[in-house]
């Protein structure tokens, strides 16, 4: 949320060929804008000279050069090329999309739906549960990402359901914890108060939101997943509301 403020400053620095790596999962406040948006917004860069990195990187382990994946995405397929290369590792193989904006919103998407999962797991409940909600909110998730263009296939791949099955599954994703104390009974200001640790998906919840509904997309999750963060509706009251909603075919 501070990229508009940081890169205004930044900019007049940064060399005009130069290519804008964004390795951040959010939506901006206010605009709703992906983070790629930002950049160019703010530097007047084109598309080729924008890229991103999405897909289940959890920041402990990649520093531990464990074994990961990745999704180096940008409209210019050769920008894409180049960055794949740069980042090829012994430990961290990455592959190239040209779909930046499902890239984008899978990343953005995955930390509310890691919310609450973490509720769900704060609850006490189990693995029913935490796989109705992950495969609930990919379904959430590719329903805006199609209605705004980007391609069905991004969300089954790293940057959708791996990225998503890294944030909802670990203990070490900073949303599942927030979520975890939210579904204990914590508020979102006693869990502000305790970590030094950002949880994207708190603070982005209510932009994601504003986003379906400006596309006129249901987006039960993460309705309720602001209201939940905003103090209005209990993590148990929105657990019972997903149960209570009218039934209907899957594909709806």
């Amino acid at each position: 949320q501070s990229l508009r403020d940081n890169l205004t400053g930044w900019a007049p620095l940064i060399s005009e060929d130069a290519v804008f790596l964004s390795l951040m999962k959010g939506v901006e406040l206010g605009t709703t804008k992906r983070m790629s948006e930002v950049i160019a917004e703010v530097t007047g860069a084109g598309p080729d000279r924008i890229a991103v990195v999405s897909g289940p990187n959890l920041a402990k382990e990649i520093a531990q050069r464990e074994p990961a994946a990745s999704v180096v995405a940008c409209e210019d397929e050769d920008v894409a090329h180049r960055i794949q290369a740069l980042c090829h590792s012994r430990a961290f193989r990455p592959y190239r999309s040209t779909d930046v904006l499902g890239c984008e919103l899978g990343g953005a998407y995955k930390n509310v739906v890691g919310l609450c999962v973490g509720m769900a797991v704060g609850l006490g409940f189990g693995d029913n549960t935490t796989a109705s909600v992950i495969t609930r909110g990919l379904a959430e998730t590719a329903r805006l990402a199609m209605k705004l263009g980007a391609d069905p296939l991004t969300l089954m791949g790293l940057a959708g359901l791996g990225d998503l099955v890294a944030t909802c599954s670990s203990p070490l994703s900073r949303n599942r914890t927030f979520g975890e104390k939210l579904g204990q009974g914590m508020t979102t200001e006693e869990i502000y108060a305790t970590t030094k640790q950002v949880a994207e998906g708190a603070k982005s919840c209510s932009s994601i939101l504003q986003l379906a509904r400006d596309n006129g997309v249901d987006a039960p999750i993460a309705e309720h997943v602001d209201a939940v963060v905003r103090g209005e509706i209990s993590a148990r009251d929105m657990m019972d509301a997903f149960i209570a909603r009218d039934t209907k075919h899957e594909k709806d």
